[in-house]
């Protein structure tokens, strides 16, 4: 048996929820589901204040973490500003 549920959400929001649904290959509906499921499983409501990194950016930190490792695409130390300066020219 289902039954309708009314919510207030901002339009922005609901647009973009809507096409990160549809993106994943889901009717909204099916992910308001889901949470609601784990709502009343886990009787837990979760937020979060930091933002959470993109799989895109996880990526990014992980080539410049091998690059530190390898030490590639690393600037050297400089003594002073006009050395620093010098290697940039150099460049």
């Amino acid at each position: 048996m289902k039954a309708i549920i009314n919510i207030k959400a901002d339009k922005e929001t609901k647009e973009k929820a809507h096409k990160v649904a549809r993106e994943l290959g889901l009717p909204l509906s099916t992910i308001i589901n889901a949470y609601l499921r784990q709502f009343t499983r886990n009787k837990e409501i979760y937020f979060s204040l930091s933002p959470r990194m993109t799989p895109g950016l996880e990526k990014i930190i992980g080539g410049a973490k091998e690059d530190l490792k390898a030490k590639r695409s690393v600037s050297p130390v400089f003594s002073s500003a006009k050395a620093m300066d010098d290697y940039l020219d150099s460049l």
